[in-house]
């Protein structure tokens, strides 16, 4: 028998999209979601509610081809990706703060600070640049060899952490440039998160190591323990008391992890898109709610709203 998960029931759930997403966000504190939708545009939900409070486009009303998306740890600022081109949105007016183009690689991962004050941009070219939009200061971040596939910025805009084919993640200053610490990896870095509180990082690569890191020490504190030869994840949150680590996965699966053993302690199905066959869906966002449930949204357009077992 296989190690499937029995289908699990959301204590509520909200259709936002309805012909499926192509990526989203959700806020630290999960009330806030942002989904980039097939055949809709980018729309910001507060989670409840039954309209949603803007609608966005980055090339006005034509085809939607945003894959990336990252709201600030204080949810004032979001950040959205096409393969060219990024924007800045300000979550207060609802308007769009700058565009910018990128004529050199495709975008692969963006990240935005708190008060919009510094967006990371990674690219295909293995380079990473940290732009300040208000002061147009530019840093351009060479440490990795090959494509950069994931990247996070801590709240303070100070520090970047980011992934990518050469089986390293650095964590560096975004006022230097300098590595401050390197975790290696047996196979290309698919995923990377840092902890807002500044305590954890969180790196993964595409087969069997994912790794929780003390950002002080750069020493590891756990690997989360799995039987699977392989595990890819598409998310991960640490819970504000840094005692759980939440990720989603691109098998309709989102886990909840203990921080310090590794320990598996939660599963999660979440609903799959009825017009695909087989059944599936990405989880694009995973958050802590206010109550210590736990939210997700996936490529099927739903927000679900979970039961943190105790």
């Amino acid at each position: 028998m296989g190690c499937s998960i029995p289908d699990t029931t959301p204590l509520k759930h909200w259709r936002h999209v309805e012909e499926g997403a192509y990526a989203a966000d959700i806020s630290t504190d999960g009330t806030i979601t942002v989904v980039s939708g097939v055949n809709n545009g980018i729309n910001v939900w507060r989670i409840g509610d039954s309209e949603p409070l803007y609608h966005w486009g980055h090339q006005g009303e034509g085809n939607n081809s945003v894959m990336a998306v990252h709201i600030s740890a204080d949810k004032r600022y979001v950040v959205t990706a096409d393969r060219e081109a990024f924007a800045l949105w300000s979550m207060q007016t609802g308007e769009p703060e700058g565009f910018w183009r990128i004529d050199e690689s495709s975008i692969r991962d963006v990240a935005v600070a708190n008060n919009g004050n510094g967006i990371l941009v990674a690219r295909s070219s293995g380079k990473v640049m940290y732009f300040e939009p208000r002061t147009s200061r530019r840093l351009e971040f060479l440490g990795h060899q090959e494509k950069v596939n994931s990247i996070d910025i801590s709240p303070n805009g100070k520090f970047a952490l980011t992934g990518g084919n050469d089986y390293i993640a650095y964590l560096w200053s975004t006022e230097t440039g300098q590595i401050i610490h390197t975790f290696t990896h047996p196979t290309r870095v698919t995923k990377v998160a840092l902890d807002d509180e500044g305590r954890f990082a969180f790196t993964a690569d595409s087969q069997d190591k994912s790794q929780i890191w003390n950002v002080q020490t750069g020493q590891p504190v756990s690997a989360l323990n799995y039987i699977s030869r392989q595990k890819i994840f598409t998310d991960a949150e640490f819970s504000k008391d840094g005692k759980y680590l939440l990720t989603g996965s691109p098998s309709r699966k989102s886990y909840l992890w203990d921080v310090q053993t590794g320990d598996q302690l939660q599963a999660i199905q979440v609903a799959s898109r009825e017009t695909v066959s087989p059944p599936t869906a990405v989880v694009y966002g995973v958050a802590f709610m206010p109550d210590g449930n736990m939210v997700t949204t996936s490529s099927s357009g739903l927000t679900e709203v979970w039961l943190r077992e105790k």
